[in-house]
């Protein structure tokens, strides 16, 4: 095989120039395992380099089946490379694979690929070949064996991937349309309305106590007396907590209702809304 051959091989294999392929096939000797160790460490220098880049662009992906439902957020710098065929390959089977490591990203960079090398290999080799900075980010499993997980994909780029994505488990013995219908309508509205949690109790603190400062900030600035401002801080405090509140949202079908009373008209006395997850790129 003449050295051109080699570096039109080498070319088809790791997607890199060929002015890197010349140099790697000089370097290796003609040896072409050799060369493409060798392009993998320049796409590592390649790589650390974007690193500081912002990727804030991408796909979200959801994979698995109504039992075991897992999404997996992966960022790039632009929208042309979200929608690129080397990306989208990359992303479905990284999906599939975070499903089968219950959405453990350490597990996940570890896992190895259908071409045999490890997530993380491949993901250094697409950052060169690409030439933007490409990152894991939010990953997350919902799996319980008691309920069904409905899904809702908002901006689909293709096939299992989109802009955002939720999971919304409901735990019920009824497996009727109704049901059904409900799932698909629920997961439709926490990608609208954006829930910080089920219930009012179980927002974070942290975020609860940000929420607070401003509050208190804003009144001060407005030089309300400390008796007035107690009253308004309350109760600006508690449209916060039910407004981010999934069971206390306005219904996004119908807002003069509660996500709450929606529930209760259905009249299922076994029907819970277990947990969701929702995440939208770059978020």
């Amino acid at each position: 095989m003449s050295d051109i051959e080699k570096v039109k091989k080498l070319r088809e294999a790791t997607g890199a120039g060929f002015k890197d392929c010349n140099s790697a096939i000089k370097e290796s000797n003609g040896d072409l395992d050799k060369a493409v160790e060798i392009l993998r460490v320049k796409g590592i220098s390649k790589a650390s380099k974007k690193m500081s880049r912002d990727a804030k662009e991408g796909v979200v992906a959801i994979s698995g089946d109504d039992k075991k439902t897992s999404i997996i957020e992966v960022n790039c710098e632009t929208d042309f490379v979200a929608k690129n065929n080397d990306f989208i390959i990359f992303v479905k089977e990284l999906s599939e694979l975070n499903n089968q490591n219950d959405s453990n990203v350490n597990e996940l960079k570890k896992a190895k690929m259908k071409n045999g090398d490890t997530v993380e290999d491949n993901l250094v080799s697409l950052i060169a070949k690409i030439g933007e900075k490409i990152t894991i980010g939010k990953a997350t499993t919902i799996s319980n064996s008691s309920s069904i997980n409905y899904q809702y994909l908002h901006t689909v780029v293709k096939d299992n991937l989109a802009k955002l994505a939720v999971v919304v488990s409901l735990q019920t013995k009824n497996n009727s349309d109704i049901v059904k219908t409900f799932g698909k309508q629920l997961s439709m509205h926490i990608a609208a309305s954006n829930p910080l949690a089920l219930e009012s109790n179980l927002i974070d603190k942290t975020i609860i106590e940000k929420e607070q400062e401003l509050v208190t900030e804003e009144l001060k600035n407005l030089g309300k007396p400390e008796d007035i401002a107690k009253k308004i801080s309350l109760g600006k405090m508690n449209k916060f907590k039910e407004e981010n509140a999934l069971l206390t949202q306005a219904w996004v079908m119908e807002p003069k209702k509660k996500v709450q009373d929606v529930l209760n008209e259905l009249a299922i006395t076994d029907l819970k809304i277990k947990e969701f997850k929702r995440i939208k790129i770059g978020e």
